[in-house]
């Protein structure tokens, strides 16, 4: 394993900002202080300017393997990931077939132990009748179950309100829910067919997949989780009023409901539809502004416990259909952070609290174990960026398998510079290093 040392970084962790070298060797954090020597055997990486963060987790990615490897795959996209400072990723089950057995989820592990520059664990879906091998998935090893209790995923959409019970009412591990309501959208979209049939005009999707809809669905869960006192977290929270469902009176750590902002719903509005079209179609839907400033007051008064994408990549060619027919989903994964990064320099968010909902946070709400902080004695999951280092977003500078990007175009004020995964120079100024993969992550459950 690599020998690297990190010299005159700005250490953002823990609540805090200060200048300090740090020395990575076996792929751990072997000791973090100031005026360390250079080694003969180590690389020395001078992080003058530079601020030092803890890897990104993202709890709620779909990498599209198996099945859907048109729009892409484990390798492609944890590329992006790791491009972008994402060092650890969850990803979710409603692939092609769907992950709803402990033998899929398996096959998928195998693929990213070949083939993930990033650190990886993968979703079990749940299901009307796939219970009984839910519960077989081993909390330690599984990052947790994904219930659509929404329309978002065909089969995978769980309805039947005895299932819902006993899932709820046994499951060991962590429940991550997508909530909409099924039938108040299905009811709004026949109504939007009738008047427009297929082209429907794009800005109708936060009318069709309305507010209603999410708070209806997630009000739903949060009374089941409370019923029965399960581990329930609420992803991509695209309303205010959805805060009212949550608390920030209790530690992180005691919490038994929580929730999640994707970077998406707070830097796109429903302004965007008519410039960005199906580009910007996402399910829940990005609504108005005032639920994006919204969503990022929740991330700023912790209702809202940890950021992530929900990084979804469809095709262009599907992208380019009348509504009825494209798809909802995006690539995000490799700009997560540059939107941080831009909302910092916006004065909307310091570097501390990015850092706590988008690595310190999702390490204690899934219990990982040993990463998420700048710790001796932790894996060295760690990204350099440079906040004076301003970066356009173009065709040429993607990394998703895809090829497009939400936010071409857009010129970001930081960009990340070197993202080491579990002790491994990964990416650096560009350059890919793939000769070591990411490792499984582990759960302290």
């Amino acid at each position: 394993m690599e020998k690297i040392l990190i010299k005159n970084a700005q250490i953002v962790n823990e609540g805090t900002i200060y200048h300090s070298d740090l020395r990575v060797v076996n792929g751990r954090i072997e000791k973090i202080g100031t005026s360390l020597e250079a080694q003969t055997d180590e690389k020395v990486i001078n992080a003058e300017g530079k601020y030092l963060l803890p890897g990104l987790i993202d709890d709620q990615v779909h990498f599209r393997e198996p099945g859907l490897t048109q729009k892409a795959n484990i390798e492609t996209e944890s590329r992006a990931a790791v491009s972008g400072g994402v060092t650890s990723f969850m990803e979710m089950p409603n692939t092609k077939p769907p992950t709803v057995t402990i033998e899929k989820l398996e096959e998928k592990y195998e693929i990213a132990s070949r083939t993930s520059l990033a650190n990886y664990s993968f979703y079990i879906g749940a299901s009307n009748d796939n219970l009984e091998e839910v519960l077989k998935a081993d909390p330690k090893n599984v990052c947790g179950i994904k219930v659509f209790m929404g329309s978002s995923t065909g089969n995978m959409l769980v309805d039947n309100e005895e299932t819902l019970a006993n899932l709820f009412k046994n499951a060991q591990m962590i429940i991550a829910s997508h909530c909409e309501d099924d039938p108040m959208i299905a009811e709004n979209m026949e109504k939007y067919v009738e008047k427009y049939g297929d082209d429907i005009p794009m800005e109708c999707h936060p009318e069709i997949r309305s507010a209603e809809a999410c708070y209806s669905s997630s009000s739903k869960a949060v009374a089941l989780a409370r019923k029965h006192g399960a581990r329930l977290h609420i992803l991509h929270i695209s309303t205010a009023k959805e805060l009212e469902l949550f608390d920030n009176d209790i530690p992180l750590q005691e919490k038994k409901i929580t929730s999640e902002a994707c970077v998406h719903h707070m830097w796109f509005s429903d302004e965007d539809y008519k410039e960005k079209g199906a580009f910007i179609k996402w399910n829940p839907a990005v609504k108005t502004k005032e639920d994006g400033a919204g969503i990022l007051a929740g991330v700023l008064n912790d209702k809202i416990d940890v950021i992530a994408t929900d990084h979804a990549p469809h095709t262009l060619e599907e992208k380019s259909n009348k509504y009825t027919s494209a798809p909802s989903g995006g690539p995000l994964v490799q700009h997560s952070l540059q939107v941080l990064l831009d909302f910092y320099k916006e004065g909307k968010i310091s570097l501390e609290k990015i850092v706590e909902k988008a690595c310190h946070n999702p390490a204690i709400l899934f219990e990982v174990a040993e990463r998420g902080y700048i710790r001796e004695g932790y894996w060295a999951d760690l990204v350099l960026v440079d906040l004076e280092a301003p970066q356009k977003v173009e065709k040429s500078n993607l990394n998703y398998k895809c090829g497009w990007s939400p936010f071409e175009g857009h010129t970001f004020s930081a960009s990340v510079t070197h993202t080491i995964v579990s002790g491994h120079l990964a990416y650096e100024n560009g350059t890919f290093h793939e000769d070591v993969k990411g490792k499984r992550l582990t759960f302290d459950r």
